[in-house]
Parts: structure tokens; C-alpha cells; sequence
């Protein structure tokens, strides 16, 4: 069957930007591998799908390339334009911390919205068709894609398969090998938004804080982003919304550094717990829970009241206190990972219509690129705003820049 656009994937970039194209006039085929469509979509949030963030810019998105990147797509499509689309839907939202906006029902009503924006452009959607080969018949000028449902042309394919996080879900590398098959260069991907794991003697030091969450500030150093966030403290390591926000920052063998005490001042506290005559574990259980506070403690197995402490060791404490160095063995992996780091390298890509520069007619898009946004919304921005670029620039003619071979 013939088309004018073909978009590979029914997620979020995927849908979004086959809808937006639909009404533009375009003639789009979605193929979708699994057996429906916004799987990730649908366990998002809690259920409740963060659909967006009122904050979104590019200082909250990672990539290997030129951090600009994001900002052309990010500024024409912003996160009060897909609010507007929500509220012309009617659906119930709010916020609930830092900018993070929520359904107020369900995840659901995301995936009915796209669908419904699809059947306004009259997108057909194929399920349970699995995208195989892809070539580009230079006769034709057609990208010819190959499927269980026949082969499917187009002078315009859009890729919007996503990364690998959520393996569960029937996650594919196929954005990264048709990538390479083209010429592009691809970053290699990797967990992002992911729980940390302990290394071998510190999963036994630390067993006994197992459920517990603390509020934090955590950081990776270098003059990289920090988080104030709760920390979770989990049987294998440390997770939590501070923990996951820095996974992505972390370079492997590096550690990371928490604030325990991020409201207080930790030379103030043992100077006044000095002038008290009190022991450590006392003064700790003021600021921080007891298991920590007994944990923290045993570090300095020095009965004495604090009065009675070296300078030296006041010092080694308020650093473990205000700068804890861990370092993880390693992270959960795409099994908990909530993003794909790496994938199709900005560079190969125009920021303004997410087309290669190699092959023109070929588009990326969403988490199938090289671009990651913190926790909080900002992902499924990215997907809208990268989505409506594409759709932008093919809508208008962009495409037939394909035609010229």
C-alpha cells in the first residue's frame, strides 16, 4: 500500500505526530508491533500518566550532542499548547509537585486523546505488525517497508519506536539498527531514570534501612545538576525520585554524593550538640530517622559526648552528613528504567524537523533520539514537541526534499 507519511510506532511521538500530519492532509499508516497502542502510556504515572511539565526547557533534557538541540522543537510546541489539547478534550488534571501534571482519573484518557486526534486525521493504525525490513527505492523515490502485512511505501518514514526501557512491553532496537543500516550515527543506550544497586559489603552495612525514604539533595558532581528529592532506601541499593534523577547524570565507576540534612546546617547542629554534652545517635535522630541516624553513628564508634571529639572527626561526620560519597556497583537496568539514554545522535538530525541529514525523507523522533528529560513530565513533552516538529515540516513539504534522491 502506498502513503504519504509512514510512522513506525504507537506510542506517544508516534501518534502525536501521525495525528498532527493526518490533519495537515497527509495520507499516514501507523505500525504498531504490539497488539495495542501507548503501552507505555498506560502504566505511566502510577496510572495517571505525567503528561506533561509547566517548567519543560532544555536545561531539564541530557543529550551527548549540542545541548540546543531541544530547544527549537521545545519552543514551538510547548507544555501550555499540549495542555491546551487536554482541556479541549476534557480532561480532568492537576498538579502535583514541581510543575508535574497528572490525569485526575487515568492514564487512559492520554492514549483516547491521541486516538481520537488520529481518527480526526483519518491515520490508519496497523497493530500487531511488527516493522522488518526498510529499504529506499531509489526509482520510486519511496522508502519500501516491509511488514507480517505486506509491503507499505512511502517517500517519508518516521521512526518513533522508542528506546529499551520496559523490556516487558516488547521494547525493540530497531530505531538504532535502521539508523546505522542509513548511516547514522547512533550513541550507545543505556538505562536512565533507573534504581541504584549496592555494592557487595555495602547491600550487608545497610540492610536494616530497607523501606526507608529520607528527604535528600543528591548530586554527581562536576558542576552537574543536583535534586532535592526523596530518597528510598530499597533492599538492593537506593532508589527514589532524587536517586533516579541523578542515574542519568552518574558515569559508571563514579559516585554520587547525598545531602542527608538538606534543611539543615550540619556544622551548626554538632557545634550545638557539642555545647549539650550529648552522643551522636541523640543528636542525629533530630534531623534524620532513627535506623539512619544508627547507621550514620556506628561510622564513629566513639562513645564519647561530642564535646569530647577531635576536630578531625567533627569534620569526617558533617561530610558524611552533608556530602555521603556512594559508590553503586551498578544500576536495575532496562527492567526498572523509566528512559533510554543514548540512541540517534543529535548530530546526524535537524533540530527544526528531526530529519536526518544523510537520508532526507527519514525522521526521528521521541526516545528513539538522543535526548532524555529529567523525571517529571519531561519525556512525553519531548515526545510532543519532537512529534509536532516532524509533522510540521513534512505537513509542508518538507518531504519532497526526498524526491530529490
Amino acid at each position: 500500500m502506498d502513503w504519504d507519511v509512514i510512522v513506525v510506532g504507537g506510542g506517544a511521538a508516534g501518534l502525536f505526530c501521525a495525528a498532527h500530519l493526518g490533519q495537515l492532509g497527509s495520507r499516514v499508516a501507523v505500525f504498531e508491533q504490539q497488539s495495542r497502542v501507548g503501552s507505555k502510556i498506560l502504566i505511566s504515572g502510577g496510572g495517571r500518566c505525567n503528561f506533561t511539565n509547566l517548567g519543560a526547557s532544555a536545561a531539564n533534557y541530557l543529550t551527548s550532542g549540542s545541548p540546543h538541540f531541544v530547544k527549537s522543537a521545545l519552543a514551538r510546541f510547548t507544555s501550555q499548547d499540549f495542555i491546551s489539547l487536554v482541556d479541549r478534550h476534557g480532561i480532568a488534571w492537576h498538579e502535583k509537585k514541581l510543575g508535574q501534571l497528572f490525569c485526575d482519573q487515568s492514564s487512559r484518557q492520554i492514549v483516547e486523546l491521541l486516538l481520537a486526534e488520529c481518527d480526526a486525521g483519518s491515520v490508519r493504525i496497523f497493530t500487531s505488525c511488527p516493522p522488518e525490513g526498510v529499504v529506499w527505492n531509489q526509482e520510486l523515490l519511496r522508502f519500501e517497508l516491509t511488514t507480517v502485512q505486506g509491503v507499505h511505501t512511502a517517500p517519508a518514514l518516521v521512526v518513533a519506536t522508542g528506546g529499551l526501557s520496559f523490556p516487558k512491553l516488547g521494547v525493540s532496537p530497531w530505531a538504532y539498527r535502521l539508523a546505522s543500516q542509513f548511516g547514522l550515527n547512533v550513541i550507545p543506550p543505556r538505562a536512565g531514570l533507573v534504581p541504584l544497586t549496592w555494592m557487595p559489603q555495602d547491600l550487608r552495612r545497610f540492610a536494616s534501612l530497607s523501606g526507608l525514604s529520607v528527604d535528600c539533595i543528591a548530586s554527581a558532581g562536576n558542576g552537574l545538576p543536583s535534586f532535592r528529592e526523596n530518597l528510598l532506601f530499597t533492599h538492593r541499593g537506593l532508589s527514589g525520585p532524587a536517586i533516579l534523577q541523578i542515574s542519568s547524570y552518574r558515569q559508571a565507576g563514579h559516585s554520587i554524593h547525598l545531602n542527608l540534612m538538606p534543611e539543615t546546617n550540619a556544622e551548626e547542629l554538632l557545634r550545638a550538640g557539642r555545647e549539650t554534652g550529648r552522643e551522636v545517635k541523640a543528636i542525629l535522630r533530630q534531623k534524620i530517622p532513627e535506623r539512619l541516624a544508627t547507621i550514620v553513628a556506628a561510622e564513629f564508634p566513639d562513645g564519647r559526648p561530642l564535646a569530647q571529639w577531635p576536630q578531625r572527626d567533627l569534620n569526617a561526620l558533617k561530610l558524611r552528613l552533608e556530602a555521603w560519597g556512594i559508590q553503586p556497583a551498578g544500576d536495575e537496568g532496562y527492567e526498572k528504567a523509566e528512559v533510554t539514554l543514548g540512541g540517534v545522535d543529535t548530530a546526524e538530525l535537524s533540530s527544526k524537523t528531526m530529519e536526518s541529514h544523510k537520508r532526507p525523507g527519514l525522521y526521528f523522533i521521541g526516545e528513539a533520539v538522543d535526548v532524555t528529560g529529567w523525571l517529571g513530565g519531561y519525556n512525553f513533552q519531548w515526545a510532543w514537541s519532537s512529534g509536532w516538529a516532524a509533522a510540521q515540516a513534512i505537513g509542508h513539504g518538507s518531504a519532497q526534499s526526498a524526491r530529490r534522491g
